[in-house]
């Protein structure tokens, strides 16, 4: 039976992957979170074992023991936070660790998360080779986290290192993350209060939206790089703020108005795309879910749960 070990595993990502993990794998899964962010309700019915502890530190390293590969998901993940050295160390230095972890403990494979984000608003189609143009913090954090990857892989080349940018992943198990959880969520709930969707003006700004089945997907796919590497993880065809409303609305059988309001981000993607070739070609990555469909699905799976709440 192969082992993994999950960090951040419960939080919206990494729960889906631990799950995955064991279901699909019929691995053995640890997860490691500090429980700062993520939700243990994400976890329920996980049949792995949890330690409970900060990525940045070391006292999990002899507990967590040998693994045939990591998924390091924890991080922190809020792009308006403005305290540099928190995002720096929680992020940085987290994924560090895990790597320290790994070399220690004879981990011959980590994947982990990094993020579109480091993109900011440079040219679309997006490229791993694109001179990192981050907006914010969190962005410059990741971009960091690939440097030391990079720097990593080529001091131990008996290891796979693949880090995977994510653009904008919605789907079940982000419940948890208030402000910080999808567009499409948020916009879900306000429709379902009966209220108009609330976005900037006038909708046009567009997104690169990956269903988390399709970035898990990804994620399992690493397991079998060939070599170390970063790429992103996406759909590949952007939609609008405005084509989201469209698709609730249809999947809700609803027939509300967007509500459009000034934008009030300096730091803000109007747009993003990834370019897929390289995640093709080395991840075998062939994303599944077009934005409707996938908005559709996850539209039943909150009914199916709202419905499931009310009985309870």
């Amino acid at each position: 039976m192969k082992r993994y070990l999950v960090t951040g595993g419960a939080g919206f990502v990494g729960s889906n992957l631990a799950f995955a993990l064991e279901r699909e794998r019929k691995a053995a899964v640890t997860v490691l979170d500090d429980f700062s962010s993520g939700d243990w309700k994400n976890l329920s019915g996980f049949g792995g074992t949890v330690i409970t502890a900060r990525v940045q530190d070391a006292c999990w390293h002899d507990k967590a023991g040998a693994a045939d590969a990591v998924f390091h998901q924890a991080a922190l993940v809020d792009t308006t936070v403005a305290d540099q050295r928190a995002m720096m160390e929680a992020n940085v230095d987290g994924f560090r660790s895990v790597l320290d972890y790994a070399a220690k403990n004879g981990v011959k494979r980590v994947v982990y998360a990094s993020s579109a984000a480091v993109y900011g608003n440079s040219k679309c189609p997006m490229r791993e080779d694109q001179v990192p143009t981050p907006e914010n913090v969190y962005g410059f954090s990741k971009a960091i986290m690939d440097n030391v990857a990079r720097e990593f892989a080529e001091a131990h080349k008996d290891m796979t290192i693949v880090g995977l940018r994510y653009f904008n992943v919605y789907g079940p198990r982000e419940y948890y993350k208030g402000k910080m959880a999808s567009m499409i969520f948020q916009l879900y709930r306000q429709m379902k209060a009966g209220k108009r969707p609330r976005i900037f003006k006038f909708g046009e700004q567009t997104r690169d939206f990956v269903y988390v089945k399709d970035l898990v997907r990804g994620n399992l796919n690493a397991l079998d790089a060939k070599r170390s590497c970063v790429c992103n993880l996406a759909t590949g065809k952007p939609g609008s703020f405005n084509e989201v409303v469209e698709a609730l609305n249809k999947a809700m059988r609803l027939d509300l108005a967007p509500e459009y309001f000034d934008n009030p981000y300096s730091f803000y993607q109007n747009r993003t795309q990834a370019d897929l070739r390289q995640a093709k070609a080395l991840l075998n990555y062939r994303p599944e879910w077009s934005l409707a469909d996938g908005i559709a699905d996850y539209v039943k799976i909150m009914e199916k749960e709202a419905a499931a709440a009310v009985h309870v």
